[in-house]
């Protein structure tokens, strides 16, 4: 969970926004699991049981990024990691 949280605090989040936190979603809540698994954790994480739904709540959908943008927003910050990667080894290459 801190890896996700990390990677979408570092490449996804605007200034403005606050700090994401994590969401542990499971089918029972068991106390003393969750209590032993977060005990080190220093990131806020709420944790919930859930039941299944086959459509998103109206009033959630404008709240969430769609699928697309998630992966759109993502492709992007990787597309230009890489070019900044590429641009560092040409730079690298050029001076040997």
């Amino acid at each position: 969970m801190n890896f996700y949280l990390a990677a979408l605090d570092e490449e996804m989040r605007h200034p403005d926004d606050q700090p994401s936190i994590g969401l542990i979603l499971c089918k029972e809540k068991n106390r003393i699991v969750v209590e032993y698994a977060l005990k080190s954790s220093t990131r806020p994480v709420g944790v919930a049981e859930y039941k299944l739904t086959r459509t998103l709540p109206k009033n959630l959908k404008a709240e969430l990024p769609t699928p697309k943008q998630i992966r759109d927003g993502l492709k992007e910050k990787v597309d230009s990691e890489h070019k900044k990667n590429n641009r560092k080894m040409v730079k690298g290459q050029t001076k040997i």
